[in-house]
């Protein structure tokens, strides 16, 4: 499989993962509609194919969206560079970033 492809392949799936992890909420409370606009906002930024989520390199509560079990969307996450917390950030850019705790990551880190 060409790289071209998989690249592809990686942005569709984050793609409908974005879009579902945005839209169903990880606890009972219901999104407002300012965090709805939000998360409709970046899932067409992700489908636009010009950025891409990288995990691991948010700082505490300035994540563009999901940040785990227990948390809603943007400005959730309760640590530095969390693991399971992204920013948006320009296509092809993620791995490239380094932090203090590694490099970004296009998957959740543990």
């Amino acid at each position: 499989m060409s790289d071209r492809t998989l690249s592809a392949l990686v942005a569709g799936a984050f793609a409908a993962a974005l879009g579902a992890l945005c839209v169903t909420p990880a606890t009972a409370q219901e999104f407002t509609p300012a965090q709805k606009k939000i998360q409709a906002e970046h899932t067409e930024q992700v489908k636009s194919g010009k950025v891409e989520p990288c995990f691991g390199t948010a700082l505490k509560g300035q994540n563009d969206c999901y940040a785990g079990a227990g948390t809603t969307c943007a400005g959730t996450s309760t640590a530095d560079y969390q693991g399971n917390a992204f920013k948006l950030v320009p296509k092809g850019t993620c791995t490239t970033l380094s932090t203090p705790k590694g490099q970004g990551s296009l998957t959740p880190k543990a």
